[in-house]
């Protein structure tokens, strides 16, 4: 079985190639049940964020899995998989390590450095542990990913870049208010989940005035207002509060539209921090209105980051990920060589085995307990014999060509191992790469 990560990011493809993709909370479970229904996928974790659609696989060949994955995604997107080509990448093993470790740090979100990915990836694995989709793979990747986010985010700087989205869209929305401050501003946030929650914690650290919350489920709303000093608005009035703030955040899992240009009528800010969209982008027609949606600020941030940055924090994140994945690949090819070593044991149990049928055929006069006392040396020094080769196989498969290693033994022994049908060596260094090349 071998790792491979298939994605679309807000780094390859526009909100509405994202919108389309992502699985909310309650598509995930059929599309983890979609993907696990494919011939080459032996374990499955889909991520879904506001800049990302990822699938975490196990999968028993390269091209195979892939030609599964992408024909999940496709069919999502309701389009084919030669249309769904240019916006996605892809990783494999130790590489889609590298990516799934650059991804709990931060480097590879929006606004770099941001933690809240590590409570998303958590979010992903679970309900993966959950559906019974994860294998030992996509446990030793996740567990270890979770480690490396926190490692970063203790023995780095990357905090200082790691603002949220909220507040990062804030900024962008400071530079459009009359004062150039949130502070004393009135906001509406439209929706109750995750980002809701993150998006009042925010406005109440940055001095905020008068904050409303609304959502479909008005319980919710209230939960997160009595944590949050808000105040609890009517879903129904959505457009008469609108009328009544500067600032509207939006922020549901609806699959559809919440606000159109009809709800609009005053000069406001509104962020749609939402994917798929909760704004008609028809809205930002309505005069006075300023429109700031996921694709808007991930062209702004990324203009900042061409201008400078903390490159010094990036660059020991940076380096924290590069000796995680070394530890990765020793693992992997441990657990690639494993197989080999089973087999070599039970071959040697099968000969054993023999031997003691063989002897008790010959010997009917040996007693039981002469026969168990034959049968443990047998054991013990066949064991002791096997000992120094298997442990020393393991040690030397995690070195430069470990894999030959383990051919040597599979051959001199004449095991019957069902071969890996493709090896990272078999794969096209562009698809390794990370790539968003033809996928088809």
């Amino acid at each position: 079985m071998n790792l491979l990560v298939v994605g679309v990011s807000h780094q390859t493809a526009s909100v509405a190639v994202l919108e389309r993709l992502a699985a909310s909370g309650q598509d995930a479970p059929q599309l983890l049940t979609d993907l696990m229904s494919q011939p080459y996928i032996g374990e499955a974790m889909v991520l879904s964020t506001c800049n990302r659609v990822e699938v975490y696989a196990g999968v028993s060949a390269f091209h195979g899995g892939l030609a599964d994955i992408v024909a999940v995604l496709a069919a999502r997107l309701g389009s084919t998989a030669a249309d769904l080509a240019p916006y996605m990448y892809v990783h494999f093993d130790a590489d889609a390590a590298r990516h799934a470790f650059r991804v709990a740090t931060g480097l590879d979100s929006m606004v770099v450095g941001e933690s809240q990915i590590l409570g998303q990836l958590r979010d992903a694995y679970g309900l993966a542990v959950e559906r019974d989709t994860a294998g030992r793979l996509i446990h030793d990747l996740l567990q270890q990913a979770l480690r490396v986010g926190k490692r970063a985010h203790s023995e780095t700087g990357i905090d200082r870049a790691g603002q949220n989205v909220v507040s990062a869209a804030l900024d962008q929305a400071c530079a459009t208010l009359a004062g150039g401050t949130i502070a004393g501003v009135s906001v509406l946030v439209i929706g109750a989940g995750s980002m809701g929650a993150l998006a009042l914690a925010t406005l109440r650290r940055s001095g905020a005035g008068q904050i409303f919350i609304t959502n479909r489920d008005p319980a919710r709303a209230r939960r997160l207002a009595e944590l949050h000093g808000a105040t609890v608005v009517d879903f129904a009035d959505l457009a008469a509060t609108i009328a009544r703030v500067d600032v509207v955040i939006s922020a549901t899992a609806a699959a559809g539209h919440v606000l159109t240009a009809d709800d609009v009528h005053e000069p406001v800010v509104i962020l749609d921090l939402a994917v798929p969209r909760d704004v008609d982008p028809a809205v930002a027609a309505v005069a006075g209105v300023t429109l700031i949606d996921m694709e808007l600020l991930a062209a702004s941030l990324r203009d900042e980051k061409t201008a400078g940055g903390l490159v010094s924090d990036e660059a020991a994140v940076a380096s924290i990920v590069d000796s995680e994945v070394d530890a990765f690949r020793i693992m992997l090819r441990g657990a690639n060589v494993a197989p080999t070593v089973a087999a070599l044991r039970a071959r040697a149990d099968e000969v054993v085995a023999t031997e003691l049928r063989r002897l008790s055929e010959r010997r009917a006069d040996l007693t039981d307990e002469q026969r168990a006392e034959v049968a443990q040396a047998v054991h013990r020094v066949v064991q002791r014999l096997l000992h120094s080769p298997t442990v020393r196989v393991r040690e030397l498969a995690a070195g430069p060509g470990g894999d030959r290693y383990a051919e040597v033994l599979r051959e001199l022994f004449d095991l019957d191992i069902p071969p890996v049908v493709e090896t990272i060596a078999d794969v096209p260094r562009d698809a390794c790469d990370s790539s968003e090349g033809d996928v088809s």
